[in-house]
């Protein structure tokens, strides 16, 4: 197979997109910036209008999301991230809710057109295959259903495994560009973070296999997990704070039912260290995420643990992390997809971690916030852990619930959850301590 090809500049290769396009862009740190500067360049300029603009969550200048671009794009994401909430929750962006699992349906599925597809990619392989590297996600899907494929050939890009490898065929037109990728540096955990660390890390059984995100309290976990065994992961990411437990051998995956020895995952966000771990490394396979995240396949892992947190939960187990009342802050994401599945797997578990305030603020409140999504189901919820300790909600009373979820709020919160409690349930309610 040829692993030649002739590239073309930037503001040359996205020339084909016309008015009315629907474009997918590479996700996290392989978000194609060349590319998404010559295509605002374009928009500046008039040349085209109504071109919807779709994505996972992406690192950097995220331009046409602004109120600049009113008319030209319609940024249509499928999680809101940082560089685009502000837009998202002044109207002038939007945001599909989808389960994380389901991005690549709706390409694949054709409940959106892909019309150019614009992705960053690794130097050819002798063979001629290329890798997506820090980004399969939905990205191999909307490379499939594409008229129009766009790839940046990226030496920064790691060559990763598993589903990232594709063929030079599948690309239409190549774009070559060597900026590093976006790097986001690990996060140090306080004090409090660290207490949840050693909380989680306590319910987290040997020969687990695991799934977290990224930032300081999944880092406070992983640093807690240095004497256990036989770890695994399965996961829509992971980052930095996997590397000294995997160099260490505690991270191996001898346990794992699906996929032993690898890890698994769909995406990855860190630092360089990170990238270069990725690369050319066997034991890694960066997954289509219709298998990272189906709850089917996380299931049968044995002694899955699901690892995630919550912007609120109130006193029956109601989670909201999609929003705060009406305002959203991220998305449905994958949280769904792995409470599910760890509800399922034998000895599975999920957990719920978050620190019990917020600059003040319980984060354990007696009702969500008018407008809040309600994310993973309660009924499913097996742990939920703050500083204060970790509490078993699955099958207990919406009174015991109120009580469980009250003695790991913040001290001084808890008279008032216990007043709200008092008056939802009635005068036969009445506290107990957390045994």
């Amino acid at each position: 197979m040829k692993n030649t090809y002739k590239p073309v500049t930037a503001q040359q290769a996205v020339e084909v997109i016309k008015s009315g396009d629907h474009i997918h862009l590479s996700s996290v740190s392989a978000a194609p910036q060349c590319l998404i500067k010559a295509m605002c360049e374009r928009g500046k300029r008039g040349e085209f209008r109504d071109v919807y603009v779709h994505h996972l969550h992406t690192e950097g200048p995220a331009p046409y999301a602004s109120s600049e671009f009113e008319g030209i794009f319609q940024h249509d994401a499928f999680f809101v991230g940082k560089n685009v909430r502000k837009d998202v929750q002044s109207g002038y962006a939007d945001y599909i809710p989808v389960h994380l699992c389901d991005t690549q349906k709706l390409y694949r599925d054709e409940v959106l057109p892909c019309d150019v597809a614009m992705i960053q990619v690794s130097v050819p392989d002798k063979h001629g295959y290329v890798s997506l590297g820090t980004s399969v996600d939905a990205t191999l899907a909307a490379v499939e259903k594409a008229k129009t494929v766009i790839a940046v050939v990226n030496p920064e890009i790691p060559r990763a495994f598993g589903d990232a490898l594709i063929p030079m065929s599948m690309i239409d037109i190549f774009v070559e560009d060597n900026t590093p990728l976006l790097e986001a540096p690990p996060a140090q955990p306080d004090e409090v973070q660290t207490m949840i660390g050693k909380h989680v890390a306590s319910l987290i059984d040997d020969g687990a296999c695991m799934q977290m995100g990224i930032g300081a309290i999944p880092n406070a976990v992983l640093a807690q997990l240095g004497n256990h065994k036989n770890l695994g992961i399965h996961t829509e990411m992971f980052s930095d704070g996997a590397l000294p437990l995997i160099e260490k051998g505690v991270i191996n995956g001898a346990e794992k039912v699906l996929d032993r020895g690898k890890i698994v995952s769909t995406f990855v966000m860190g630092s360089k260290r990170l990238y270069d771990f990725l690369d050319d490394n066997p034991m890694v396979k960066m997954m289509d995420v219709g298998y990272t995240n189906d709850p089917r396949i996380i299931a049968q892992q044995t002694k899955m643990t699901a690892i995630n947190s919550a912007l609120e939960i109130d006193i029956t187990g109601q989670v909201s992390a999609e929003t705060l009342g009406t305002k959203f802050f991220s998305g449905i994401g994958g949280q769904n997809d792995f409470v599910i599945g760890a509800s399922m797997s034998v000895g599975g578990k999920n957990i719920m971690a978050m620190p019990s305030a917020t600059k003040g603020i319980s984060k354990i409140v007696p009702t969500l916030k008018t407008g809040a999504c309600s994310g993973a189901s309660r009924s499913l919820l097996h742990w939920i852990v703050t500083e204060y300790g970790a509490v078993y909600v699955y099958g207990k009373s919406l009174q015991q619930r109120a009580k469980l979820l009250t003695s790991i709020a913040h001290p001084d919160h808890r008279e008032m959850l216990e007043k709200a409690a008092f008056e939802r349930y009635g005068s036969h309610f009445v506290f107990i301590s957390k045994k």
